[in-house]
């Protein structure tokens, strides 16, 4: 249910389907370009697409450095290259081709050495070549491997990521039964999104760097039961060296148990290197801080806040401190959108950031010197970072109809040219369908903005089956996201229109917009669901007889809420780790602080009003109106929405009489990672669509 970049999204999934790996594979896999059969997207096709990450400029400005993986379908497995390209311009050019996958891939300061991590030794270790891909050795033997580094900006040290073992486990208070297999909990958090927690913590160690080798580390949170980086999809970006090298800023909430469950407060914390104290940067701020950035100069850090504890959904502020005086100050207070993805100007006087903005990510610039903050580009399209190289900007940039490439952004003009074109081979031979944006007025007077997919060879003299996407999150986004599931280009190659509303609870349309939906389920967002489908349902071209509504998480709550009161319009529904049942899932999640916020308390709250409306909404409630068919995915390692949920409302289906079938994932999450299963996702999903709406 947490609200997450989908740039996040990607490498979550890359990484959880490569860290199973140990050691190297049997072979490199880098496919020739397929030659396809048809010029509509396939499930197969969809996993074809080589996915680009990590970016990032080398230290003269001449070269981009970024990785690519690919998924072996008939593997089940993923692998991943380094590649690089001139910022002028050129060939890409493949610079390990190796067996092993590597990742954390940065410029050494100097611009001599590439350092990178893999698994080719039998463990994760820091590993160096050259930047043509030559003379790679390996520069860290550090027991246990790491999972992650920065090196300092003057190369003395590097701090790298370990896990530490603080808890015990259920051997260590009982020795004498080493074949027992139990845990003894007393508080909450003991799993976390797809985890049983394991008795270990991320900690951050600094180590002396010289001579290619990395010395002995220091633990700088020794003790401490506490992460950093914050699970479960915390990285380096929440931690950075300070310009010269003497300071650690990093993120951690220093919270456990019950605490930690009901708060979104994490703080920054600043790691003196030569007194070895660290300190609260950011106390007394209650919400969301993380990903800070310090200014080249280094007077300033810059980092994303949110104001109140418990909400992961409020605005994302950009702050900005003056490290000489100490003062904060949010930028934003008068910007009425989110700011991420932040990125100083070599100069340090202004800071590139992301937003979205009626459904599209969008590059801005705050000026420090007037404090204006103006936008830089306009298209639809979805940039995901935005970093200053020489009068340019390399933005990594999504469509519905395209994944991911890297673009060189005049900040002057707004436009782009492409870099890299990692998928060209493959997108020239498809024909994408059209992606329409549409503004539609709701039962109460607002205009919402809609994305209409029509299929690739739309002709509007047919009628089409049409399918009401359902957003996640519930504060998701509805914008030019590029999807390796809920891909739109996918639905509309399999002959169906998609309309994907931008429904109240969404980012892009100010903060009182998107808060609207909490202790609101079934309330206005509901009614700006069906705003949508029925507005479309007009078009001679729709099929009003043939309607679906499909979704996941926040979505897949949305499909079982209209399973029992959409009076009617809808002949089949697909709901994916959804969640059925409220009580259950408030005393089941993790994450409390989400329930709480969002249902507005416990359900034994009797006397709380506000809690006690939310809980009416529960679809379970409904199940009596069950009447049309239903197919429920559940991923068993979901922790968020528990699994159970959709287990109790296939049940519920099956004992009503209403057809039902249920895809479940012994192996998955809250989402799909994996390609078999992947593909196994699409052929079902769209093998019960044609059933009930062909």
């Amino acid at each position: 249910m947490k609200k997450i970049a989908l740039f996040i999204f990607i490498v979550m999934t890359i990484v959880s389907c490569t860290q199973k790996e140990s050691g190297q594979v049997a072979k490199n896999y880098v496919p020739e370009t397929p030659e396809l059969n048809s010029d509509v997207m396939t499930p197969e096709v969809l996993w074809s697409f080589g996915r680009l990450g990590g970016a990032q400029v080398s230290p003269d400005g001449s070269t981009v450095l970024y990785t690519v993986t690919y998924y072996n379908i008939e593997e089940d497995k993923s692998y991943r290259d380094i590649y690089t390209i001139p910022v002028a311009g050129g060939e890409a050019k493949n610079i390990t081709n190796s067996a092993a996958n590597e990742y954390n891939v940065i410029w050494r300061p100097d611009g001599k050495k590439i350092g990178y991590l893999s698994s080719a030794s039998g463990s994760v270790q820091l590993w160096e070549m050259n930047p043509d891909g030559s003379d790679m050795q390996q520069v860290s033997e550090i027991d246990g491997g790491i999972s992650g580094f920065k090196y300092a900006p003057d190369q003395s040290k590097v701090f790298y990521l370990k896990t530490v073992k603080l808890d015990d486990n259920i051997q260590d208070m009982f020795p004498d039964l080493p074949k027992a297999n139990a845990r003894l909990e007393t508080d909450l958090m003991y799993r976390h999104w797809d985890t049983w927690h394991d008795y270990t913590y991320n900690h951050i160690f600094v180590a002396d760097y010289s001579d290619g080798k990395v010395g002995a580390g220091k633990d700088i949170m020794e003790g401490e039961r506490f992460d950093s980086p914050m699970k479960p999809f915390g990285g380096t970006e929440q931690i950075i060296w300070s310009p010269d090298s003497k300071t650690l800023a990093y993120v951690s909430k220093k919270k456990v148990g019950k605490e930690y469950s009901v708060s979104t407060n994490s703080d920054i914390y600043l790691y003196d290197l030569e007194s070895g104290k660290t300190g609260n940067f950011t106390k007394g701020m209650m919400g969301y801080d993380q990903n800070p950035v310090y200014s080249p100069d280094g007077k300033f850090l810059a980092w994303e806040s949110m104001e109140r504890d418990g909400y992961e959904s409020d605005k994302n502020r950009l702050f900005v401190a003056d490290l000489e005086t100490g003062e904060k100050k949010d930028y934003t207070a008068d910007f009425d959108q989110n700011a991420q993805a932040l990125s100083w100007s070599n100069d340090s006087k202004s800071i590139y950031f992301i937003s979205d903005i009626h459904a599209t990510d969008e590059i801005y610039k705050l000026d420090l010197t007037d404090n204006s903050i103006a936008r830089l580009t306009d298209g639809v399209h979805n940039y995901q970072s935005a970093v200053p190289v020489g009068e340019q900007l390399l933005a990594q940039k999504v469509s519905m109809s395209q994944p991911a490439e890297l673009y060189l952004v005049d900040p002057a003009t707004g436009k782009d040219k492409a870099l890299t074109t990692v998928n060209k081979g493959i997108l020239d031979q498809l024909t994408m369908g059209k992606v329409e944006k549409r503004w539609m007025e709701t039962t109460d007077g607002k205009q919402m903005a809609v994305w209409v997919i029509y299929p690739p060879h739309f002709d509007p003299n047919k009628k089409y089956p049409t399918l009401l996407y359902n957003q996640g999150g519930p504060q998701g986004t509805v914008s030019q996201f590029w999807s390796y599931r809920w891909n739109f280009q996918m639905m509309a190659a399999n002959d169906y229109i998609v309309v994907a509303p931008n429904r109240r609870g969404l980012p892009g349309f100010g903060q009182e917009w998107n808060e609207q939906i909490s202790k609101d389920y079934g309330g206005q967002n509901i009614k700006d669901l069906l705003t949508a489908i029925d507005e479309m349902a007009k078009e001679p071209f729709v099929d009003e007889t043939k309607l679906g509504a499909v979704g996941a998480s926040y979505g897949g709550y949305s499909v079982m809420y209209l399973a029992g009161n959409h009076d009617g319009r809808f002949s089949a529904f697909i709901a994916h780790d959804g969640i059925f049942n409220f009580e259950h899932m408030y005393t089941t999640t993790e994450e409390m602080w989400f329930v709480n916020f969002d249902y507005g308390g416990a359900y034994w709250d009797k006397d709380n009003a506000a809690a006690q409306r939310s809980y009416s909404f529960s679809p379970h409630k409904y199940v009596q109106n069950w009447d049309t068919p239903i197919l429920i995915v559940q991923g068993e390692k979901d922790y968020r929405v528990p699994p159970e949920q959709g287990i109790a409302a296939f049940n519920a289906a099956v004992l009503r009489g209403v057809p039902a079938q249920m895809l479940y994932f012994p192996e998955e999450n809250h989402w799909v990672l994996h390609p078999q299963n992947g593909i196994l996702w699409q052929r079902v999903f769209f093998n019960w669509l044609d059933k009930w709406l062909k």
